[in-house]
């Protein structure tokens, strides 16, 4: 039994990966909608925009990065095996760091460029570039992260927290993990939301989000909650069993949460409105409450249904793996070099835009990720993958002359 265990707590698991991947589809659909969608805020958008596809934005956006930092933080936990602090800084260094600033200086400029031409820049591409030099803050200046915000908040979280990964899947801390286990009776796992919930009350009216880490002091805590609940899950093996045990409630949780909120907006019962029937304070944090609970509560339901029915290995499943980090670093240049062609056209309902935006970005991000990324070490270093796996000698031995020889394997 103790080697069962064993091989359960440091072996990855085949659902985490595959919530990976539908977490990058997901942000894939998100991003292709926001050209479309009735909010200002985006880099290029079409001249009409629909509602109720900012509706299904406003869904997704709930819970799409809370799910990534989730499952950020299981992946976290893995490349501690094995690894001292200082050890696992230099690999998050090479898969995080070295991507963000081929981010920052290779595939987020042509997005801020095409930006300009929507708004009249006349000059080429390499006349505009040597801003990017300037390193004046985006919107005024050219310099700036874009979509790959996630990528630096956690590869901050992982500098500021490898010293204590590294003392929490340590000996030192089985104490501290008998006392997790704690919470796997019953419902008791689920009162990992509550610092998110709290701390989103106290300070997401004051600071909204933002993602340019200088002004975003509440998203910034509040997505490394939830990083850190993956961490704790991974850590004690029997939280996720009860997140996978009490799933349902989770599901309810996030759903009648969901209902609730979706019903007060729609109908203008919001604080700040005239049909807000209540005076009381403690009701204006109970309508905040609402979405770190919706939130909190899809995340441990998908996370839950995920390891009763995901956790199955698929012949595609390692080839997808491996893509979804490129794949996220290009699909929003891909979308916004798309988009400025695409919203220019005349006669063409939302839908159909909206269909062809997913389906180009899609095609070609996994194109160039294919032809161009995936086959050379450099690539795949700058987009943070893996090295190649070098093919190891294998010992046969050919009958005839009974003399050993060295085959690589394929």
């Amino acid at each position: 039994m103790k080697k069962k265990k064993t091989m359960e707590t440091t072996q990855r698991q085949t659902y985490l990966d595959w919530l990976r991947i539908i977490s990058i589809l997901g942000v894939l659909f998100f991003h292709s909608a926001m050209p479309y969608v009735a909010e200002d805020g985006w880099h290029i958008k079409n001249h009409e925009t629909s509602n109720l596809m900012m509706e299904s934005n406003h869904f997704l956006h709930l819970f799409r990065m809370p799910l990534l930092f989730f499952i950020s933080g299981t992946v976290s936990y893995y490349m501690m095996q094995r690894r001292s602090a200082l050890s696992f800084i230099g690999l998050r260094f090479r898969r995080l760091f070295i991507p963000l600033l081929v981010g920052m200086f290779i595939v987020v400029p042509p997005q801020i460029y095409m930006e300009r031409l929507a708004h009249g820049y006349k000059g080429s591409f390499w006349d505009w570039y040597p801003s990017v030099f300037n390193f004046v803050p985006y919107p005024k200046g050219s310099f700036s992260w874009h979509h790959l915000w996630f990528i630096a908040y956690l590869f901050i979280y992982d500098l500021l927290f490898a010293p204590l990964f590294s003392w929490m899947i340590s000996p030192k801390s089985n104490g501290f993990k008998q006392k997790l286990a704690a919470l796997a009776n019953g419902k008791w796992v689920y009162l990992l939301m509550l610092p998110g919930i709290i701390w989103f009350i106290l300070l997401s009216g004051k600071l909204p989000e933002t993602n340019d880490l200088a002004h975003d002091g509440c998203y910034f805590v509040y997505w490394l909650l939830f990083l850190l609940a993956g961490f704790v899950c991974i850590l004690q093996p029997k939280l996720m069993d009860s997140l996978e045990r009490n799933r349902r409630f989770a599901l309810s949780t996030g759903f009648l949460t969901l209902m609730i909120w979706e019903c007060m907006r729609w109908n203008k019962v919001e604080p700040g409105y005239s049909n807000w029937p209540f005076q009381s304070n403690l009701f204006n944090y109970l309508f905040v409450a609402l979405r770190p609970t919706i939130a909190w509560g899809w995340v441990l339901a998908l996370v839950g249904y995920g390891k009763h029915y995901l956790n199955r290995k698929h012949a595609i499943l390692n080839y997808m793996n491996q893509a979804v980090y490129p794949f996220y670093i290009l699909h929003q240049t891909v979308i916004v070099l798309v988009v400025y062609y695409i919203v220019q056209t005349q006669n063409e309902s939302i839908l159909s835009k909206y269909i062809y935006t997913v389906g180009i970005t899609f095609f070609v991000s996994v194109l160039i990720y294919h032809l161009f990324i995936r086959p050379y070490a450099l690539t795949r270093l700058l987009f943070g993958m893996k090295p190649k796996d070098i093919p190891k000698p294998v010992m046969q031995v050919e009958k005839e002359d009974a003399k050993p020889v060295v085959v690589l394997s394929a």
